[in-house]
């Protein structure tokens, strides 16, 4: 684990992490306030193309003072640097893994297993409350969620489902169990609340959306007992849904989708059709459950 900041402190750091063949520097800051608190960790930037989040994580930084925090905010806006920088989607350049499909890592595997587990070992573990934001890359479409991991512990689950209805995104996933390689599953399994949060789509950084989860990202700090800075209202209604599966097309081609992100299908509905630039006649592409699929799931 990073070593805290002095009491009422900011420091801002690049901070090195050995890959083995390789090495790269993760962006840090730390706010740290006079009183005690919590220690709440928030990443961004585990995959590439998702620049709201990251934005966000920015912004969140300069905004929090050490006067405005009790316990310490750490901020990591760029957890994976090589898929980042270099425009990768779900995985890295380095071993073409996704990263948020490995922890908590290996501190003797391949580079991208073993920068999951530097972030298991100096920013996750010892943390309060964990938030790891996602955005749409530029691949992707979607509806804003939050989402955590039913971990079987009742007092462990009300605390992160509050948290989670906090950030005042209207739709709330949760999974079912705790199993599986995201970041915010293995910090479930610690026994730490910890959530995943999913805002904006395409790759964009729009400033109205990037303004939203900052905001957001306030009440569960403020819940958390880390921050008394004022933050607007959550939404009324928060939808909850059970996390079921992804589907994935059997064979290749363009993708011509017949639903948009947020739409009702049921079950046997064509969510669309796939077309080959060889052979433009429509065919069918029957889905099929995926759990190893690379996007951002919970």
């Amino acid at each position: 684990m990073i070593r805290p900041a002095e009491p009422g402190t900011k420091t801002m750091a690049r901070v090195p992490a050995d890959l083995g063949a390789t090495a790269v520097e993760l962006p840090v800051t730390r706010v740290r306030g006079a009183r005690p608190g919590p220690r709440v960790v928030i990443t961004a930037g585990m995959h590439g193309g998702e620049f709201t989040g990251i934005e966000a994580a920015v912004r969140l930084a300069a905004l929090l003072r050490p006067e405005d925090v009790d316990g310490e905010v750490v901020i990591c806006p760029v957890a994976n640097p090589p898929a980042v920088y270099d425009g990768r989607l779900g995985v890295s350049p380095l071993d073409g893994v996704n990263i948020n499909r490995v922890f908590p890592g290996d501190p003797h595997g391949c580079p991208t297993e073993r920068l999951a587990a530097w972030h298991t070992e100096h920013l996750i573990a010892g943390a309060d409350v964990y938030v790891d934001l996602h955005s749409g890359g530029i691949d992707e479409s979607l509806r804003d969620f939050t989402a955590y991991r039913l971990t079987g512990d009742p007092h462990l689950d009300v605390r992160t489902r509050a948290l989670a209805r906090a950030m005042g995104i209207e739709d709330v996933i949760l999974g079912r169990t705790t199993e599986g390689g995201n970041s915010h599953a293995s910090a479930a399994r610690h026994g730490i609340p910890a959530l995943l949060v999913e805002a904006g789509q395409r790759g964009d950084r729009d400033p109205a959306t990037v303004a939203r989860l900052v905001d957001g990202l306030l009440r569960p700090l403020g819940q958390a007992g880390a921050t008394d800075r004022p933050a607007g209202n959550a939404p009324m209604e928060i939808l909850e849904w059970l996390w079921a599966t992804s589907v994935t097309a059997e064979s290749t081609g363009l993708w011509y989708p017949a639903v948009t992100a947020g739409d009702d299908v049921m079950a046997g509905q064509p969510l669309g059709h796939l077309l080959d630039p060889a052979d433009p006649a429509p065919r069918s592409a029957p889905p099929r459950p995926d759990a190893s699929s690379t996007g951002c799931m919970p």
